[in-house]
């Protein structure tokens, strides 16, 4: 990473560390961000939309988004960076959770919420219910940061390779309808 950015990664955390940890936000955020362990609030959410004739086609593009995005991120990007997790690096630092692997680069959690809430935004005409879910990954991104488990950096990259990947699959089920394939 350049200096610049390395920098930056390592103030925002120690800021966030120093000045917004409360007893009642380090429950919470530690509680939220281990909703994201494996995916299970996106998966739970788009297997729930799967049920539904109305919006099977936002729970079918989610799980597929997501897919996408496990494959770049955990098993590709993940293991190509090797980036030691923060508390490794940033003097001070004091993670609230032991994350599974000891890759940190990019955010495997704000990938999944990412993807899925781009397949959300695309396939929900409603703007609370896209933009509640689009709050939902934000919110992801920073609880990853709050237990000082991943940098600012990772939380970026893995937000865009889910909006990356949500856009994949959106394009290929564009592709599918344009052949007629039957799909929700």
């Amino acid at each position: 990473m350049p200096a610049f950015i390395e920098y930056a990664d390592h103030t925002v955390l120690l800021m966030i560390q120093n000045h917004l940890h409360t007893p009642f936000l380090d429950l919470f955020f530690t509680f939220y961000t281990q909703l994201g362990n494996l995916g299970f609030l996106w998966i739970a959410v788009s297997l729930l939309l799967l049920f539904h004739a109305k919006t099977r086609r936002a729970g079918l593009l989610a799980l597929f988004s997501m897919a996408v995005g496990l494959i770049g991120a955990n098993l590709i990007l993940k293991h190509l960076f090797s980036r030691p997790r923060p508390w490794l690096v940033v003097d001070g630092l004091t993670p609230l959770i032991a994350p599974p692997d000891p890759n940190s680069f990019p955010s495997g959690h704000t990938c999944a919420a990412f993807a899925a809430a781009g397949a959300w935004w695309k396939t929900f005409s409603n703007w609370k219910i896209k933009s509640f879910f689009v709050a939902l990954a934000i919110l992801m991104g920073f609880s990853r940061l709050y237990v000082g488990i991943h940098f600012p950096s990772d939380v970026l990259a893995g937000a865009l390779i889910g909006l990356f990947s949500s856009q994949i699959a959106w394009i290929l089920y564009r592709r599918a309808q344009q052949r007629e394939v039957k799909l929700p």
